[in-house]
């Protein structure tokens, strides 16, 4: 059996949709059996149904995950867990376990961090089905879809667990609204480390990049791109987006990569600096409170 440790994961907010309909599954969304009966990882031999295994501390964000945890194999620690059925997000059953996990997929909390396709059916066990997302050979998403939980007729995601998306196979890193970077190396970086993601569009701020740095109130830092002026207004940046600029000669390189750009932070963590393809730098400025979207 399978028991993931860790603790540290990364909250995000569920939001139901409407059940008008069955939900149409995506292509590629889960393997064929054929497809699922060559995989070379090794079968969970767990339960689907689990309390949250004893490592997670209680009032942990990995509380929920119960059986969707044991059947994780991350590398590192997991990023995310719980329960959507029990927190409200994906309440409207389906037809099929398949549409109950596209359901999940389509859901906010999933939209940054989930593999949109790749999953296999793992196993079956009465009125759950194990959906495995594996890379390098090794379980890097689980959602556990259930039938007939109380007041559902259908099928509803009940748990899910993930790793960090840096351990996804490379087509569904790039696939996720996600920015995974790399070191210099080019080896993907846990996201709770550095990532970026551009803003939403419900507050109009789609034009923005937001960039975060470490974690925590006293470690995370965030800088934001905003060629368009997006973020005009708000009051606790340190300074302003530019275009074109030069690095400081004191700032520091992180080694941090995506698609061409390098990463370097100002000496006080008030900016960071970014030489993009063209050979331009660009500063990102910092702020004093973390800029949120409500």
């Amino acid at each position: 059996m399978r028991a993931g440790r860790g603790i540290v994961a990364v909250a995000a907010g569920i939001v139901a949709l409407c059940g008008c309909g069955e939900t149409a599954v995506s292509e590629g969304l889960v393997a064929d059996a054929s497809q699922s009966a060559q995989s070379t990882v090794p079968p969970y031999d767990g339960p689907l149904k689990a309390e949250t295994p004893d490592w997670v501390p209680q009032d942990s964000p990995l509380e929920g995950g119960g059986a969707a945890l044991l059947a994780l194999e991350c590398a590192g620690d997991p990023l995310q867990a719980g329960s959507v059925f029990e927190s409200g997000g994906g309440s409207e059953s389906e037809k099929s376990p398949e549409a109950a996990l596209q359901r999940y997929l389509d859901t906010e909390l999933s939209w940054l961090s989930a593999p949109e396709r790749g999953y296999r059916v793992e196993k079956r066990e009465g009125d759950r089905v194990l959906f495995s997302y594996d890379a390098e050979g090794r379980t890097r998403a689980a959602m556990i879809a259930a039938e007939g939980l109380k007041g559902k007729d259908g099928w509803v995601v009940e748990t899910f667990a993930l790793c960090d998306p840096s351990e996804y196979a490379a087509g569904e890193r790039e696939a996720l609204a996600l920015n995974v970077w790399s070191d210099a190396a080019g080896r993907p970086v846990d996201t709770r480390k550095v990532h970026s993601a551009m803003g939403p569009e419900h507050c109009d701020w789609q034009a923005a990049e937001f960039l975060s740095v470490g974690e925590g109130p006293k470690d995370g830092r965030s800088y934001y791109r905003d060629p368009e002026g997006a973020l005009d207004g708000i009051d606790w940046l340190y300074s302003s987006y530019a275009g074109d600029t030069r690095v400081p000669s004191d700032a520091v390189d992180t080694g941090w990569r995506h698609e061409g750009r390098a990463l370097w932070l100002a000496k006080d963590g008030k900016n960071a600096f970014v030489r993009v393809p063209d050979g331009r730098v660009e500063r990102w400025p910092g702020s004093s409170e973390r800029i949120l979207c409500k």
